[in-house]
């Protein structure tokens, strides 16, 4: 079983940039999907990026395209999601996701988590 372990959440001014990291170990093997999803109380949990482990592939939902930028290590099997021109609407709980089917837009199948970091956009 994965664990995965974010970090970098915090409070940031709109327009200003973040960067989250999510540390994997413990990986199975093989070829997966890493996600980044989001979540507001009371909403669905979002999927916002899903990172192809083979290399190649990186999707983004239309909410995030253009200002956010997902990547990996695999060397340090690290995540990461530079978040840039940020907007309130951005403020959520954010999370690391990891498994083997395309579930982007279906995030909440996804079988493992970690336990989120907190990022709130506000002046």
């Amino acid at each position: 079983q994965v664990q995965l372990v974010e970090s970098g959440g915090g409070t940031v001014q709109p327009g200003g940039s973040l960067r989250l990291a999510c540390e994997a170990s413990g990986n199975s093997g093989g070829i997966y999907w890493m996600y980044w999803a989001r979540q507001v109380p009371g909403k669905e949990r979002e999927g916002i990026a899903a990172v192809f482990s083979a290399g190649g592939r990186i999707h983004y939902a239309d909410s995030v395209k253009g200002r956010f930028t997902a990547s990996q290590d695999n060397a340090t099997n690290t995540l990461y999601l530079q978040m840039s021109s940020l907007k309130p609407e951005d403020t959520a709980m954010y999370y690391c996701a990891q498994d083997r089917r395309f579930l982007l837009w279906s995030i909440s199948e996804a079988e493992s988590w970690g336990q989120g970091t907190q990022v709130t956009v506000s002046s």
